[in-house]
């Protein structure tokens, strides 16, 4: 397979803080990469580096071998999309409405959306499984139809590369489940290459075929999921003691934590406990 995108020996601070230091990370036509580490990680942040929405302080991203730094924001646009965390709408739009914007890379200026775009809207909507939701206000959606339509509304870009930040959190069950099937059908019959950052073990190993574990902003291990996800990894990444086996009946790795290693509860302040102390307490700007 081809590399599509390419972080190159990446460092990136806010105010003089570094939260990545020289990560390298290569994602292959018809990837499906995870990102994993505790919060403050860098994962966010990596994303957003990858999408070309902060600019690396040292190091280099490219697209199609090209240099992102040299390619306009509508040129990206058409390549790769981004599915946010959490969308939040100053104006009420139905979820047609919603889809069609992820069409304006593809206009000029001043262009309305034609016959065809409605037409790519309406394709991906039945992709998505969100067809039946068209006409309603976006804001009166459940979380899993948000997710969905948000996700719709990547696909009508036309891009061929999906980062996603965090697709299942606040997410119940059922809505977990459902999100990572649709990716995975996305990435399985239209070829979608996938890129999600989440704290969900189970999910990630699941759906991705490889992994990037960050700590402290510097990759700590990275490679095939049955080959990277163990238990002395997921020790070194979170001070979690856990179980990885296989589940013959899922089909895939699964990790059921044990408990917090004897090193980082000694480090915890006494009284204080993981909130008082700050951990589980997310950075303003990296919350992931």
């Amino acid at each position: 397979m081809s590399v599509l995108l390419q972080a190159t020996d990446i460092s990136f601070g806010y105010d003089g803080l570094l939260v990545l230091q020289q990560v390298t990370v290569a994602i292959e036509r018809g990837d499906f990469l995870g990102l994993l580490g505790p919060n403050g990680s860098g994962k966010t942040t990596l994303l957003k580096v990858l999408a070309g929405m902060l600019r690396p302080d040292r190091g280099q991203v490219r697209l199609h071998g090209r240099p992102l730094s040299g390619l306009t924001r509508g040129e990206i646009a058409r390549q790769l999309a981004v599915v946010p965390q959490e969308t939040r709408l100053a104006f009420e739009y139905t979820v047609l409405e919603i889809v069609l914007m992820g069409r304006h890379p593809h206009l000029r200026t001043f262009e309305l959306e034609g016959p065809t775009d409605l037409a790519a809207a309406r394709e991906a909507l039945a992709a998505t499984g969100t067809s039946a939701l068209e006409d309603r206000p976006f804001n009166t959606l459940s979380g899993g139809e948000k997710q969905r339509v948000i996700i719709a509304s990547a696909l009508v870009q036309s891009a061929d590369l999906l980062l996603l930040d965090e697709p299942t959190a606040s997410l119940d069950l059922r809505y977990q489940l459902e999100i990572g099937s649709l990716l995975a059908v996305l990435n399985r019959d239209r070829n979608v290459t996938v890129v999600l950052s989440t704290h969900d073990l189970n999910f990630a190993a699941s759906l991705c075929r490889r992994l990037v574990l960050l700590r402290g902003g510097r990759v700590l291990e990275s490679g095939e999921t049955r080959v990277v996800l163990t238990r002395e990894a997921i020790r070194r990444l979170y001070d979690v003691n856990a179980d990885v086996s296989f589940h013959e009946r899922a089909g895939h790795l699964t990790v059921v934590p044990i408990g917090v290693t004897p090193d980082a509860e000694r480090a915890t302040p006494r009284g204080g406990g993981l909130l008082a102390s700050g951990a589980g307490a997310p950075d303003a700007r990296e919350d992931a």
